[in-house]
């Protein structure tokens, strides 16, 4: 009787399925280990054409919280001044001597070259994507996302993330028809201080932009809390005050 009763349970532990990953709980991860939800970053972006010609540019961004992010260009001479602000799906950008800030596209790029702005004034992936899925292996997860609403840039991401960092390593960006639109790379995993463990690299190319790249080297992160007033139009203009 004894033996029929631990075959019996024997069995249903065997039967029984392996816990499934939470999804949404990695995702949050993932955001978290990429970025402070609070902090101020000094970057430089280059974008290299096909026959290696390359322009540069300096920029100072600062973020509160899931959906508010602001930026100011520090060089070259001729970008010198300009800023920038997204509030959730909302962007702006503003010129000094034009005037008042004017709106901008997720899918367009005040820098040119294969980063759009949506990948410049990036949100926590958890707040514009759902987990479909996620699959295990070879030390990985692929994670397959799903855009909450059609204002979100591209439609699907597949992310593949290192388990023991949990930071992702490649992210492709495709259509509701799943088309190829660009692919992420995250290289040189580097301590910033603080806490901050992630990619100092980032740099993508896309099947649309063929010989094309574009480079974002992260040279600083910090956590640093900021007033609301920092996220509005009229603050646009005085963002070097920030520095």
């Amino acid at each position: 009787m004894v033996r029929t009763i631990i075959a019996i349970l024997t069995g249903i532990f065997l039967a029984a399925p392996a816990f499934a990953v939470d999804g949404t709980r990695l995702l949050q991860e993932i955001d978290r280990n990429l970025s402070p939800e609070s902090y101020e970053s000094h970057r430089k972006i280059i974008n290299i054409e096909p026959d290696g010609r390359k322009k540069e540019f300096i920029y100072y961004t600062v973020k509160k919280g899931r959906d508010k992010v602001a930026g100011l260009f520090t060089a070259p001479a001729s970008e010198k001044g300009r800023t920038t602000l997204r509030l959730g799906d909302n962007m702006w950008l503003y010129i000094p001597n034009v005037g008042k800030p004017v709106r901008i596209t997720s899918l367009q790029s005040v820098v040119g070259g294969v980063f759009n702005n949506s990948d410049i004034l990036s949100l926590d992936y958890a707040v514009e994507y759902n987990v479909e899925n996620v699959e295990e292996k070879d030390g990985e997860y692929l994670m397959h996302l799903k855009a909450k609403t059609r204002t979100v840039a591209y439609d699907r991401l597949k992310m593949w993330v290192q388990k023991d960092k949990t930071l992702p390593v490649k992210i492709e960006c495709l259509t509701e028809a799943s088309m190829l639109i660009k692919t992420l790379y995250f290289k040189d995993v580097k301590d910033f201080g603080g806490g901050i463990v992630r990619p100092a690299v980032l740099e993508t190319d896309s099947p649309l932009y063929k010989g094309y790249k574009s480079v974002m080297i992260f040279a600083k992160i910090k956590k640093r809390e900021f007033k609301d007033e920092v996220f509005t139009l009229t603050f646009m203009p005085k963002m070097e005050s920030l520095r």
